[in-house]
């Protein structure tokens, strides 16, 4: 038994089940010990699964070509770019390390952000990007933005997913919600029905978050329907938009909209458990030794931008997303010829359906100087 599974344990002993909101939090970010707190063994083809990131460098130049275009817009310097979960800071080195070599002025006026609540992985960003430490901040929250002090792109990728996650299960003969726990059974980590602490504060979650189903539909779901939404989602992406006073929020994810969530399709939820490239079959088996994540509810994200402000862009597959940065690639003179073949492989994974192309969306939101959003994606 690991330290995170006995610390659980002892917890779970002396106060009883414990949500499983609380059991994530745990089991990916406790301090030195928690999944994402490991150096190496995570990401890429040793590790459990494999990020647009760790596919390889063009990933990250495609998106500093699209905040090229995107900062070019704004009508003054200086421009900011924050990175929320920048992990061990390669995506950030990518898009520096393109800007430093294509856009040398854009560089001059740009500062880079980057939101890190963790101390250790602050340290491994640091390491990696110390050529840049002029241009970089570190921020510990995103309520740490100046509100409307942002003028340029906040984005996300591959964060969102992994904030802890509210699992709903409902109890089919009272018509109720309850909330999945995690107890101690058999000497295992088990699920435990939890009742819900405060009900009116919950039908209001789950209305901001797209999620209020119709009593028709409810009448007709089985007992244990399970959701997972994430309230935290919604406040993250609010506080960021909130600090944004000209420019876009962007997150690229696994996720859906809220109607795809809570479709009797998905009985079980959204919940994943990978380890060694394969999804595990027991989320509360080993914490910290196996990662866990959720759909994020873009229906969620969506409103949230908007209640502050914002204009929607679009809700795009990633397929897309980079295919049409490709295109305007190309046609400002750089053929396809001059990419290499790890280059065309690199794409290839980074679209394919198969592959990451399907798997994930790019959701882009944007205020103008004016107060108004305007599309160029």
């Amino acid at each position: 038994m690991n330290a995170i599974a006995r610390r659980l344990r002892e917890e779970i002993e002396q106060q009883g089940p414990i949500l499983f909101a609380r059991f994530m939090q745990e089991a990916l970010y406790a301090p030195r010990d928690g999944y994402y707190e490991r150096e190496s063994g995570v990401i890429g083809r040793s590790g459990d699964y494999y990020t647009n990131v760790s596919v390889g460098q063009l990933f990250g130049e495609l998106l500093a070509f699209q905040f090229t275009e995107w900062l070019d817009e704004l009508p003054s310097p200086p421009v900011q770019i924050v990175e929320a979960g920048a992990h061990d800071g390669q995506l950030a080195a990518d898009i520096l390390g393109y800007l430093g070599r294509k856009e040398p002025r854009l560089l001059a006026r740009l500062a880079y952000w980057i939101i890190e609540p963790s101390p250790r992985r602050q340290a491994w960003q640091q390491q990696k990007l110390a050529p840049f430490a002029n241009r970089l901040r570190w921020l510990d929250h995103v309520s740490e933005l100046p509100r409307q002090g942002v003028n340029g792109i906040v984005f996300a990728n591959e964060l969102l997913d992994a904030f802890p996650i509210c699992r709903l299960g409902w109890h089919a003969a009272t018509q109720e919600w309850f909330e999945w726990g995690v107890k101690i059974h058999l000497d295992q980590f088990a699920w435990q029905r939890m009742p819900i602490r405060d009900p009116a504060k919950l039908a209001e979650e789950l209305r901001r978050a797209g999620m209020n189903l119709p009593a028709e539909v409810k009448a007709a779901l089985p007992d244990g329907f399970t959701v997972d939404f994430c309230p935290a989602a919604g406040t993250w992406w609010q506080q960021a938009a909130t600090s944004l006073q000209s420019g876009r929020l962007l997150t690229i994810d696994y996720g859906a909209t809220a109607r795809e969530l809570c479709t009797p399709e998905r009985p079980h939820g959204t919940l994943r458990t990978y380890r060694q490239h394969h999804l595990s079959p027991d989320p509360l088996a080993n914490p910290g030794e196996q990662d866990l994540t959720a759909h994020i509810n873009f229906t969620q994200l969506q409103a949230a931008g908007e209640d502050v402000g914002l204009q929607t862009e679009g809700l795009f597959p990633q397929a897309q997303f980079l295919t049409r940065i490709v295109e305007r690639i190309w046609q400002e003179g750089s053929p396809a010829r001059r990419w290499t073949p790890a280059q065309f492989r690199q794409f290839k994974t980074l679209t394919h359906p198969e592959h990451l192309g399907s798997a994930f969306q790019a959701l882009v939101q944007s205020r103008s100087a004016q107060g108004e959003g305007h599309c160029n994606s």
